[in-house]
Parts: structure tokens; C-alpha cells; sequence
């Protein structure tokens, strides 16, 4: 079965620049590798704005889609082992679909299990590449969907996410059930609203919003950055 693993990795200021480079050097490495389904590097953010204000230049994290019998020895390999010999801390999320919508880059990258029960701990991953003219009115639209966000009991973890300071840009929330997630996407005012306006404005060249239960987390980040 396939799953999907998403870490994180912590730096220190001095180690920006070899944080940058491997997410240069990382590409080639992981497009050949024979494991790996789908992957996107990733930078991060408050997300508070979306906007290059927002990234954190000390947190750094990678996307992979990959058999659940090769996570072992993925986590073994060289370009793992890179971002640990100047990571300050590591977070590994591990990860099975619930619910997919949309596509990721014009494909399909995660696979929902039919039948899959669970009442754990859930992750959500929102990604959408927005079309350039519509930026700033997707700026605008961004700070009262965060704010709602970051006060929705349940809620763990919240951090942008993007694999380009401006245009392709995204979320990554831990929720500790999938009601509190719900009653954020559904309930919320906010929320709502941007639902409704995303369909009126056409932001979007393409999205997603995919729902993941948990059933891994190993390490910390910090929470201070």
C-alpha cells in the first residue's frame, strides 16, 4: 500500500544556505529514485498572508508518496541523511489518504484506501497554484481564514507551505479528529466565504485538498520558528 511521508526539517541561521542547496541538489536524486511515487519540496511559512513576507527560511520540508515496505529504507537514504548532518530538528509525518480533491501539479499524487476506518488524529494538506492576476485579491482574502484558523479548537500544528515564494502555495494543519477539522472547513464563517469567493473569482489554475489520518508522528519541531 502506498503511503505518504511528509518531514520537516529545523535549521540553525548557519545553515540556511545548505538548506537552499539541497533543495536544489534533492530534485535529480529524487525524480530517479526507483521508490519514490511523487515528491515536492517544500518551503515554509506562517501562513498567515501567503505572501514572501511570511517564509521561514529555518524550516525546510520534503513530500513523498512511496510503498509503506520501503519506508524504512527511504529513511535510510542519502538524501535523509544529507538534511541530518546539519539539522537542528526532524519531524516525520506518516500518512493514509481519506479523502482526495483535485490534482497536485495536473496529477493525482495520493491514493484513498477504500474502507479505511479511522477516528486518530488527521492531517490536512491544502495546495493550490494561483493564477497570477488574481493574487492580490487572493491576498486580501487570506488573514481572516487564518485567523479563524489558528482559533479552531483541535487544531495542533499550523504551517504554510509552498514550492515557490509567490503562486504555488499551501497549507499543512494536524487536527487531533476529523470533526474539528469539519466544523473549521464547514462551519466557519470565514472559511465559507473564501469557499464562495474561490468559485466566483476563479484564483486557481488547479488545487487540492486532501485529508490524511496520522498514523505516525516521530520527532519534533520547534515551536518557537
Amino acid at each position: 500500500m502506498m503511503r505518504t511521508i511528509v518531514y520537516l526539517f529545523d535549521v540553525k541561521r548557519a545553515n540556511i544556505w545548505r538548506a537552499i542547496s539541497h533543495m536544489q541538489s534533492d530534485r535529480g536524486p529524487l525524480k530517479r529514485h526507483p521508490d519514490v511515487e511523487f515528491f515536492k519540496l517544500l518551503g515554509t511559512g506562517t501562513g498567515e498572508t501567503f505572501t514572501p513576507r511570511d517564509a521561514n527560511m529555518y524550516r525546510w520540508g520534503m513530500l513523498i508518496t512511496i510503498d509503506d515496505s520501503k519506508i524504512d529504507e527511504f529513511d535510510k537514504d542519502s538524501i535523509i541523511a544529507g538534511w541530518r548532518k546539519f539539522a537542528a530538528h526532524e519531524m516525520r509525518l506518516t500518512l493514509v489518504p481519506i479523502s482526495v480533491h483535485g490534482v497536485w501539479s495536473g496529477k493525482q499524487p495520493f491514493h484513498s484506501e477504500p474502507n479505511f476506518q479511522w477516528d486518530g488524529a488527521v492531517v490536512a494538506i491544502t495546495r493550490a497554484s494561483i493564477k497570477w492576476r488574481k493574487n492580490l485579491l487572493f491576498w486580501r482574502a487570506v488573514p481572516p481564514v487564518i485567523s479563524s484558523l489558528r482559533q479552531s479548537p483541535g487544531l495542533e500544528l499550523a504551517i504554510g507551505i509552498g514550492e515557490a515564494p509567490i503562486g504555488l502555495q499551501g497549507t499543512l494543519s494536524i487536527w487531533s479528529d476529523a470533526e474539528s477539522i469539519r466544523n473549521f472547513a464547514y462551519k466557519g464563517q470565514a472559511h465559507a466565504a473564501v469557499i464562495s469567493e474561490t468559485a466566483k473569482q476563479g484564483w486557481y489554475r488547479d488545487e487540492l485538498f486532501a485529508r490524511f489520518a496520522l498514523i505516525q508522528k516521530r520527532g519534533s519541531i520547534s515551536e518557537g520558528l
